[in-house]
């Protein structure tokens, strides 16, 4: 096949999904809304900026911005984002037309599936949507309610990580003639990478592999650490590609934690699979979400999760079985959901293995990307 995906071409999520396609033969064209290098084979890389992406270093990784401006950032694209969509689509529409590819999938909503929205030219087009497209961005502003409409309403078909998106998709206009396939964003857990040790973790060792991101409340998560620690002194807590980052530096800092709390750089997904298979316990205290990559990845790996009691993490999450549910914006919850995981050996044994057959079963690379694959083909010959 022919296939041409615009996305953001630094996201690790979207280059594991494209690599499959890549490495499996396929033609690929990528339209990259930010300066990016990639790893596999690929006809063509273009630039097509979108909402401001041209200013963002060609070095920085996803989910960079300093935590201090996280905020700000993110309220000014999606208020002024959207009208840089129009002129952006216009170098997308030539991009499409002179590579004439069998397939446009736009890897995300805003603003890749926006943008491809408005650059339509007739090729079969797929749109998947990631975690908070829905619930964060679409209904924020006038303008991303419209674009979020328009994208609905264009494509032919529809790739989302939980469930609950695909109800959204259809509120927010995608009709129910429209194919739809669920997995996960990135395509799924690596078994050969992810996967857990003989022995379980014995030392309370918990890891927020969330990063700094608007939907994450992070400030939550530390404020729970000092909660835990005066009933487990011995509790060690890891924060994925925080290292530096002064937010985090202060919270320790303020709440007196220095000595407890360990902030790693940005790892590669071996690195990070080490680190999971370290920790006993894995904690998201996202506000928004649809499925994550990493939490997946961490009870891939053998690590108890907990995390924030959200429509879509139920999908994969039953509460008291194979992990945890808690408020993300309660300090106290999140510290009593992580002391009871400590303290409950039988459930954290429990939950591994049905996390096992939980991975095994619907998160598994492999056996999601031959789904795609098969999905692009039914849209193809659909359209």
């Amino acid at each position: 096949m022919r296939l041409l995906f615009v996305a953001d071409g630094r996201s690790p999520i979207a280059q594991n999904w494209i690599r499959y396609f890549a490495e499996r033969g396929d033609d690929i064209f990528l339209a990259s809304t930010f300066h990016c290098t990639v790893d596999f084979p690929i006809k063509r890389l273009e630039f097509t900026p979108v909402a401001f992406s041209a200013v963002k270093k060609q070095t920085s990784r996803p989910g960079s911005a300093s935590a201090r401006t996280l905020g700000p950032r993110t309220l000014i694209r999606q208020w002024l984002g959207p009208l840089t969509i129009s002129r952006s689509a216009q170098k997308l529409y030539s991009f499409i037309q002179e590579v004439q590819p069998d397939l446009v999938h736009a890897l995300r909503v805003p603003y890749e599936g926006m943008l491809a929205a408005d650059a339509y030219a007739g090729t079969p087009l797929i749109m998947s949507i990631w975690g908070n497209d829905f619930t964060l961005h679409a209904p924020s502003t006038p303008l991303m309610k419209h674009y979020t409409r328009k994208a609905m309403t264009v494509t032919h078909a529809l790739h989302a990580d939980c469930e609950r998106d695909i109800r959204l998709a259809r509120e927010w206009g995608l009709s129910q003639d429209k194919p739809t396939l669920v997995t996960p964003g990135n395509g799924g857990v690596r078994s050969d990478v992810f996967y857990p040790l003989k022995e379980p973790v014995k030392d309370p060792i918990i890891i927020n592999p969330r990063g700094f991101r608007a939907y994450v409340n992070n400030a939550a998560f530390f404020k729970a650490i000092p909660l835990v620690l005066a009933k487990r002194a011995d509790a060690k807590f890891i924060c994925a590609s925080m290292a530096g980052e002064s937010q985090a530096l202060g919270w320790m800092k303020e709440l007196n934690i220095e000595h407890a709390v360990q902030l790693n750089p940005p790892l590669s997904h071996a690195q990070m699979a080490e680190t999971f298979r370290g920790a006993q316990i894995v904690v998201s205290p996202a506000i928004h979400d649809g499925t994550p990559n990493s939490l997946l990845e961490g009870m891939a790996c053998g690590c108890f999760p907990i995390a924030g009691d959200l429509e879509s993490i139920r999908e994969w999450i039953t509460h008291g079985q194979n992990g945890l549910l808690v408020n993300p914006n309660d300090p106290q919850s999140i510290a009593d959901g992580i002391l009871l995981a400590t303290q409950r050996e039988d459930l954290r044994r429990e939950a591994a293995g049905l996390n096992a057959n939980i991975i095994s079963a619907r998160a598994e690379y492999g056996l999601n990307m031959q789904k795609a694959g098969e999905f692009y083909k039914t849209v193809i010959g659909k359209w």
